[in-house]
């Protein structure tokens, strides 16, 4: 259906069409993730990924900047074959293009909020839904800004976290990456009660009402009833999901700001996402990944897994099948 040309590669910058695969190196080419096209013009694309290279809000290590690269450069492999378990191209379904990198002033840090929020705006206007890549957490809370201005306040937030991000902070100018959901909820942007928040393992006197399947509750129940549990509590609201890689044991994601032991398997964790074919995603990202920290691209791997199986929830729901 979709023809590669007769000499293949650097389709990020050579295919024509936004649907459809063909042959790269892995270990060359142009590194957008999963091979999409670069660029921004985002007419026609149903997903649009892109990265914001932000650290500045970090409490412990840095590096998170590097992220977005790090996810892109790891994707190369899932680019060349038809995602485990799904069977099928989600491309064949869904026009997915990488739009890049939120820009913005790092010597001049009380903009960077208005940037992100720019940023995010610019691409759900065109219709298309985003899936972004940290950067650190913080970076969240201007993109669920921007999405509850898109599809009306509150949301519901899928979470998967080793910490909850709701210790107390009323300055409305702090980069902060463990108060974004505190603001959230202060702000009306998303709706504790149809909220969840999985793989915590961290305390909070107060969790701000949020639903929280911590870690050893995971571990204890199974995957399966998380994710009865997860879905349960959604409904079919808007959601916005978003997903701190160090949910996963430090074994799992080593290179992240602020490991915490005892969390979810990238197996768990990867089942979980598989899960999300009933839910109403509206908007997605993956965060903290700080390739200094990493070992063998260890943590790069699992969030590049993480984000193309939730390109491959869309497509299902989209009805695509192996």
């Amino acid at each position: 259906m979709h023809t590669p040309p007769t000499t293949p590669g650097d389709a990020a910058i050579r295919r024509t069409s936004l649907h459809g695969s063909w042959p790269d190196n892995t270990y060359a080419g142009v590194l957008s993730f999963m091979r999409r096209n670069y660029t921004r013009d985002f007419a026609g694309a149903d997903v649009v990924v892109s990265g914001v290279p932000l650290d500045l809000a970090t409490t412990f290590r840095p590096g998170a900047r590097l992220g977005p690269a790090a996810v892109r450069a790891a994707s190369v492999q899932l680019a060349e074959l038809k995602p485990f378990p799904w069977g099928f191209d989600p491309f064949d379904t869904l026009a997915v293009v990488d739009g890049g990198d939120c820009w913005f002033d790092a010597h001049n840090p009380h903009t960077i909020p208005e940037a992100i929020r720019q940023h995010a705006r610019g691409i759900l206007a065109s219709g298309a839904r985003m899936l972004t890549f940290g950067g650190d957490h913080y970076i969240t809370y201007p993109l669920l800004q921007a999405h509850a201005e898109k599809y009306g306040k509150p949301l519901s937030l899928i979470h998967f976290d080793a910490h909850c991000d709701t210790w107390p902070d009323d300055s409305p100018d702090s980069l902060n990456h463990g108060t974004m959901f505190y603001k959230a909820v202060k702000d009306g942007l998303v709706d504790p009660a149809t909220s969840v928040q999985i793989g915590i393992r961290t305390w909070n006197d107060d969790f701000m009402g949020m639903n929280v399947i911590d870690a050893p509750t995971v571990h204890a129940q199974g995957v399966a009833a998380t994710l009865q549990q997860v879905l349960s509590i959604v409904g079919s609201r808007p959601t916005y999901l978003t997903f701190d890689i160090d949910c996963l044991d430090p074994a799992h994601a080593p290179g992240t700001g602020t490991p915490v032991a005892g969390g979810l398997s990238s197996a768990q964790a990867l089942a979980i996402v598989r899960g999300m074919v009933p839910v109403n995603l509206v908007g997605m990202d993956v965060v903290e990944v700080s390739p200094p920290f990493d070992q063998s691209e260890i943590t790069a791997l699992a969030a590049a897994h993480i984000a193309c199986d939730l390109l491959c929830v869309l497509a299902a729901q989209r009805g695509a099948k192996a």
